[in-house]
């Protein structure tokens, strides 16, 4: 078989309103983890306020954030996949498709970067990126929006064969520079290395990487950990109102590159927005996150 135009639509149209709907699971549970653990009582009071939010949100299917943010799609094809139809068209049409259907509605975040002129249509929208799986008989795709808390505060620099040191330095100030204004609890990803377009990638998966998958190279493992910690050293708190859970988690990605090695870091807000389905080739659809 193939998978057809309209499943493609149908399914990134889905990815997209569920995740403005309901949080993770795995971030609904890091989230109960620190209004347990977390040292102030405001900090515990308001992760209360932001886990009752959040279920409301999904019993009652209304948005967790009133900024949906601008649909990013990141998908990865199996190189044993057949398509019968358009992809990137089935996408945009089951954007549009939601823009004219969902309740409620959204708002026009999709920005003309030269006009400042605002609406749900633009050049790139929705932004898709693509890659291989070698070997699989299925398309893996995450939807990921990007609002305000997610996407503002993202920075990256290119350093000269820096030290770890050099790096985590980086990171912390990036951290600091935000301070609480991309909602936290957060996820940070850190990219490192590869080259400028391929760093910002690193960073954005490690955004979407699940809670308790640590880095497999045990030097970026241990980085994770030291970068948690100073993190939440910060003392922003959930919603800036102080605390010890500024951050759930810190995951670092890095490739091989030259001499000058870029470093990304991208936030993920406490919604942690990202959904995930597989089409598997045969047509049938699996929905995992």
């Amino acid at each position: 078989m193939a998978i057809s135009y309209e499943t493609v639509k149908r399914v990134t149209a889905q990815l997209y309103e569920s995740s403005l709907k309901k949080i993770p699971e795995d971030t609904k549970a890091a989230l109960t983890r620190a209004e347990a653990t977390d040292g102030n009582e405001t900090a515990r009071s308001t992760l209360r306020l932001m886990l009752r939010s959040a279920d409301a949100a999904e019993r009652q299917q209304f948005f967790v954030c009133s900024d949906a943010g601008i649909p990013t799609y990141s998908i990865r094809i199996g190189t044993r996949v057949q398509f019968d139809g358009d992809v990137k068209r089935a996408i945009v049409d089951g954007f549009a498709e939601l823009v004219r259907t969902i309740d409620p509605p959204l708002l026009t975040h999709v920005t003309n970067p030269l006009t400042l002129e605002r609406g749900y249509q633009g050049k790139d929208m929705p932004i898709t990126t693509f890659d291989l799986i070698d070997g699989a008989d299925y398309v893996e795709i995450t939807c990921s929006p990007k609002a305000l808390g997610s996407g503002r505060w993202s920075a990256l620099e290119i350093f000269s064969f820096p030290s770890l040191e050099v790096i985590e330095r980086y990171v912390m100030k990036v951290v600091l520079q935000a301070g609480s204004q991309h909602c936290p609890p957060v996820v940070i990803g850190v990219g490192i290395g590869g080259t400028f377009d391929y760093c910002a990638k690193l960073a954005k998966e490690a955004v979407l990487r699940p809670f308790g998958v640590a880095a497999e190279d045990p030097i970026a493992a241990a980085m994770e950990q030291r970068l948690l910690k100073a993190v939440n050293a910060t003392g922003f708190g959930p919603m800036g109102t102080g605390g010890d859970s500024t951050a759930l988690a810190v995951h670092v990605n890095h490739a091989a590159g030259h001499g000058f090695t870029p470093v990304a870091v991208e936030f993920n807000c406490w919604i942690n927005r990202r959904t995930r389905a597989r089409i598997h080739d045969s047509g049938r659809v699996e929905y995992y996150e």
